[in-house]
């Protein structure tokens, strides 16, 4: 029988938030954080509780319910994984072989392997933008990208989150199974889920579907956004789900469901020594980001698409489960706020952001200079300078942006400065090559850039 969890809130007794006060403060949180709509599901290791409120798509005036399915962008590719990580425990693949061994477009980098394309440490470049990727097939994106000249950095020693890596990890399950990825998703995750499947290249959805939304902060007028995802990418980020959906997702994480054998979702779950993922997370498994608070390592993943924000926090020791979903970019903001008032109903405080997010006070000590971090580095196509700003302090600036001020430290950590607020926010590191001493990566927002000799 397929694992499901109730379509509809049961009663829930919490010591001081009711599901009424939930549903006020979600409704609240959302007309501050200017969200037109947003989802919020709880599994608490025994009850549900879900709210929702709002608007799915302010074009077309249809409400957020319950089942209505919102684009999760990287929040795919943890289902990418759990495919890949079934294949590896019926024996059709080996985790620690070359995923070269499988993939003839991935021959140029026979080091990396299939465990590495899941957990990001394989030194792929995050991969072409979309316009490209939309003119090209899955091959050939790979072939292009998947090269010895343009690794990143050893593989197995470093973290760079990558795209790439899971149009790779998509294409294995194709050739292993024999099954287009959507099918193969549909198949073996979503239907013994329950979970009726929706793809962001869906052109008649079979279910209720939120569109994503730019709103303008000045006005806080919100307009539907399209979703420009390329076909080839889908492994990546082409999932519709709910909140709901989510959470029956993370009951299956947690190892408190039929769909994941309990040693597989340990195994996603196992931190990867060499991954490092900076400001994304505390550390990372086999397609699953892994957060530590009070003792506890939660995992989950997030994931933005055009106008969307979508969030998956669970617990293995309580196996509390924690979704939400919001359709503007200030959803974000929104699931912060949330996730701060959950603690009553939970007993446990969810992580949101990695710890690095949530401590900026760490004992760096004082910001110092760091001359020699300014240059050029490169992730594939991606261009990141460093250079002197008009006060002499290092900025950044990524394909040509507006450059944002560095706050550097000794131990090579960086913030970044928001030139018009003054707000620092955690930016990521830089590295030294250990037989140069010289500054030769940076790592922003979980991305790494090598640096490049043609300055």
């Amino acid at each position: 029988m397929p694992y499901t969890i109730p379509a509809a809130p049961v009663a829930f007794r919490a010591p001081s938030l009711s599901p009424r006060e939930l549903q006020d403060r979600l409704d609240d949180l959302a007309r501050t954080h200017r969200v037109p709509g947003a989802q919020l599901a709880l599994y608490t290791g025994s009850e549900v509780v879900a709210v929702h409120t709002g608007t799915a798509d302010v074009t077309t005036g249809s409400p957020f319910t319950a089942d209505t399915a919102v684009p999760l962008g990287s929040l795919t590719k943890p289902f990418t994984a759990a495919l890949v990580m079934l294949l590896a425990d019926d024996g059709d693949l080996d985790l620690d072989e070359p995923a070269a061994e499988y993939l003839a477009e991935l021959a140029d980098t026979p080091q990396v392997t299939v465990r590495q394309l899941l957990s990001h440490t394989g030194g792929l470049p995050t991969g072409p933008d979309s316009d490209t990727a939309a003119a090209t097939t899955p091959a050939r994106y790979l072939t292009a990208v998947c090269t010895a000249r343009d690794l990143l950095f050893t593989p197995g020693t470093d973290f760079s989150y990558s795209n790439a890596g899971y149009v790779a990890a998509g294409r294995l399950v194709e050739t292993v199974t024999g099954m287009p990825w959507p099918e193969a998703v549909r198949t073996l995750l979503l239907e013994p889920l329950g979970v009726l499947p929706a793809f962001v290249a869906d052109a008649a959805p079979v279910r209720p579907v939120a569109a994503g939304h730019a709103v303008n902060t000045a006005t806080g007028q919100a307009v539907a956004a399209r979703q420009n995802l390329a076909p080839l990418e889908a492994p990546a980020g082409a999932l519709l789900a709910s909140a709901l959906d989510l959470v029956a997702f993370g009951n299956a994480l947690t190892g408190r469901s039929d769909l994941l054998p309990p040693a597989v979702a340990k195994e996603m779950r196992r931190a990867e020594t060499a991954a490092d993922p900076g400001t994304l997370a505390d550390g990372w498994g086999a397609g699953l980001a892994l957060y530590q608070r009070d003792g506890r390592v939660w995992c989950g993943h997030d994931g933005n698409a055009q106008g969307t924000s979508c969030h998956l926090r669970a617990d293995p020791e309580s196996g509390v489960v924690v979704a939400f979903t919001g359709n503007a970019g200030g959803a974000t903001a929104l699931w912060r706020d949330l996730a701060e008032d959950l603690a009553p109903l939970t007993g446990v405080r969810i992580p949101a952001d990695a710890l690095a997010a949530d401590v900026l006070t760490a004992d760096r000590g004082l910001p110092v200079g760091l001359p020699d971090c300014a240059g050029t580095y490169r992730n594939g196509a991606t261009t990141y300078r460093v250079a002197p700003g008009p006060d002499g302090t290092p900025a950044l600036s990524i394909d040509g942006d507006l450059p944002l001020p560095l706050v550097c430290y000794a131990d090579l950590s960086c913030d970044l400065r928001d030139p018009a607020t003054g707000r620092v926010e955690p930016g990521g590191r830089f590295h030294r090559d250990p037989a140069t001493g010289t500054i030769d990566r940076v790592q922003i927002s979980g991305r790494t850039a090598r640096r490049a000799d043609d300055g």
